[in-house]
C-alpha cells in the first residue's frame, strides 16, 4: 500500500516506503486457506493500527529525534503485511488462527528500524493475549506466522523470539526436517533440523528458523515437521523452484 511519505529515511520514494514491501497493492499479500469455514464476520483485523498506538511500543530514533521524521511514524503501521485473528469452524470446535508475516529485521541503518518493526510486530500477539487490544481470543488458538525471527541466530532481537516460545500459553511443536539436519549453517548456534528457510551463507544469514506454528497450551499435538526432504530423498527435487522459505505443518488433535 504505497503511502507517497519516505518511510525508511533514505531521501526516495519507492517500494520500501509502502505500507509493507511492494511495488504495487497487494505485492507479498497473505491468505488464508481453510477446508472449513472461516467465521469472516468475526474475524479481527488489527492491520491498520499504527505502530505508535501499539502498548509498550519502541520506535526508531535518530539523534534523540524520531525516525525518518514525526510525519512518517504519525502513517506508519505496525504491520508489514497484515495482522488478523481469523476464527475457523472445524468439526472439533472454533479454532481462532493468530496470523502475521513480519518484516526482515536487515535492510535498515544503526535506528534498527526494521529490527523494531519485527520485534514488535511479534509483541502485537503478546499484548492481545494479555488483553491490551480488546477481549483476548478465546482458546484454542494458533499463532501461525512468519516472524522473520530466530531464537538463537541471525540479526533480529533472538531474545523475544524466545520469550515469545517460552510463553506459557502456546506450545512449541519443534517442527523438524532431515533436510534442514543435514545443512547446518557454520557458526550457528541453534538447531539446524528446525530451520525453515535456506538462506545462502555468503550472502545472507544462512539457515534460520522463521516460520512458526505455535498450538495454545490447550490443544493436542499429534505431529509436526517442515517439508525440507534430505538431497536424494523422495520430494527433494520440489525444492529446486521453491525459494528459501520451507513449508511448516502441524498435527492437533480435534
Amino acid at each position: 500500500m504505497a503511502t507517497g511519505v519516505d518511510l525508511d529515511g533514505d531521501g526516495r520514494v519507492d517500494a520500501r516506503d509502502a505500507q509493507g514491501y511492494g511495488r504495487f497493492a497487494g505485492d507479498g499479500g497473505m491468505a488464508v486457506l481453510s477446508r472449513h469455514p472461516i467465521l469472516a464476520e468475526e474475524v479481527r483485523d488489527f492491520s491498520a493500527l499504527l505502530w505508535r498506538d501499539l502498548p509498550g511500543a519502541t520506535l526508531p530514533t535518530r539523534d534523540g529525534a524520531p525516525f525518518p521524521t514525526p510525519e512518517a511514524q504519525a502513517i506508519q503501521r505496525l504491520s508489514s503485511n497484515g495482522h488478523w485473528a481469523v476464527p475457523v469452524a472445524t468439526p472439533g470446535g472454533r479454532l481462532t488462527l493468530l496470523v502475521h508475516d513480519a518484516t526482515p529485521p536487515v535492510f535498515d541503518g544503526p535506528e534498527d528500524r526494521n529490527g523494531l518493526r519485527a520485534r514488535d510486530e511479534l509483541r502485537l500477539w503478546q499484548v492481545l493475549l494479555d488483553g491490551g487490544l480488546g477481549a483476548p481470543p478465546p482458546a484454542p488458538f494458533v499463532v501461525m506466522a512468519n516472524t522473520n525471527l530466530d531464537p538463537a541466530d541471525g540479526e533480529g532481537d533472538r531474545s523475544a523470539m524466545a520469550a515469545f516460545l517460552a510463553d506459557p500459553r502456546l506450545q512449541d511443536p519443534r517442527p523438524a526436517s532431515p533436510g534442514g539436519a543435514a545443512a547446518p549453517s557454520p557458526g550457528h548456534a541453534g538447531d539446524p533440523s528446525l530451520a525453515t528457510a535456506d538462506w545462502d551463507e555468503a550472502n545472507s544469514a544462512g539457515n534460520l528458523r522463521v516460520a512458526y506454528i505455535l498450538p495454545s497450551a490447550d490443544l493436542a499435538v499429534t505431529g509436526a515437521g517442515v517439508f525440507w526432504p534430505a538431497a536424494g530423498t523422495p520430494g527433494a527435487d520440489l525444492l529446486a523452484e521453491a525459494g528459501p522459505h520451507r513449508l511448516v505443518w502441524v498435527d492437533i488433535a480435534p
